[in-house]
């Protein structure tokens, strides 16, 4: 692993520490979100110019660089879909990210813009846009990957230990696969997750093909690879990973414009401009007849 990416992180924990960042960096002076309860968001949003929404700092769908920036995939087409809206400053506040949702109930942010896969679960807590792209799962594992694993079912054969992130949906895929929890880790941050397969705690970590792809560019004498992407099949159902942004249950009015404009970016080419720097590419795009309602629906999520 290189020095470069402990300063990312330790910079990145210091972020989250002081608050959230507005697009240049600085800081935001309250917690609040300008929408009251009650209130209608988009109006709100609209009359302000300005939505705040929330990271986790997980490069590369939400994160702050290294210049004091917030981007990566999901901030980037959110301001791409805001601004056709006529809300063209785009705030953000990071977050853990099992407190992404929390925080978005709370008021503390109006949208969750992070990358979050669209699971049964978290349909519950609030309402999801449109599937926004697809992410595979993928393993980061030795270079060489000497055990041959592929799927979650060469894990639970040869009974190795593998690291996920906490709050993400790949321990559920594990254990839902039948992997044993005393064989998995539960790791705040995709460096530690790293360090955990260098050290050899574990044999291999377990996140989005597009997530481990970036981790190993970032660090490439890390002597780790990335197996090639795949949909887990769960119960014999394969689940599509997809991800999308979230809204409070309340706030349709911002959901459905939302939705419209994003529909649009991805047929026109606006979305595949805004993600492409962030390792996307147009087999990430959703396919059409994907819903949010199956995805909420879905087995094993």
């Amino acid at each position: 692993m290189t020095s470069s990416a402990w300063t990312r992180r330790d910079f990145l924990r210091r972020t989250a520490a002081a608050g959230g960042l507005a697009v240049g960096g600085s800081l935001l002076a309250g917690a609040c979100s300008r929408v009251e309860e009650g209130g209608n968001a988009l109006s709100s949003a609209r009359e302000s110019g300005t939505i705040r929404v929330g990271i986790a700092g997980e490069v590369p769908y939400g994160f702050t660089n290294e210049e004091g920036r917030v981007t990566g995939q999901a901030p980037e087409v959110a301001r791409v879909v805001f601004g056709a809206l006529g809300i063209d400053q785009v705030e953000a506040q990071q977050v853990e990210f099992d407190g992404l949702i929390p925080g978005l109930n709370a008021r503390r942010f109006d949208v969750v813009s992070a990358g979050m896969f669209i699971t049964p679960e978290r349909c519950q807590q609030a309402s999801f846009s449109i599937p926004d792209y697809l992410a595979p799962t993928a393993f980061l594992v030795p270079s060489g990957n000497p055990e041959r694993v592929t799927r979650f079912t060469d894990i639970v054969e040869k009974r190795l230990p593998i690291a996920v992130l906490s709050g993400a949906v790949e321990g559920g895929y594990a254990e839902d696969i039948g992997v044993p929890p005393n064989q998995i880790q539960t790791l705040g941050d995709q460096v530690g997750m790293l360090q955990a397969v260098i050290n050899q705690r574990a044999y291999a970590a377990v996140l989005t093909n597009i997530s481990l792809n970036r981790l190993v560019e970032d660090n490439p004498d890390a002597g780790v690879e990335v197996t090639e992407g795949f949909f887990p099949v769960i119960n014999g159902e394969e689940v599509l990973s997809a991800g999308g942004f979230v809204f409070r249950d309340s706030d349709n009015d911002l959901r459905t414009a939302f939705n419209e404009e994003l529909r649009s970016a991805h047929q026109d080419g606006r979305w595949l401009e805004a993600a492409r720097p962030f390792g996307f590419t147009e087999e990430n795009l959703p396919p059409e007849d994907l819903t949010t309602e199956q995805l909420c629906q879905a087995p094993g999520g």
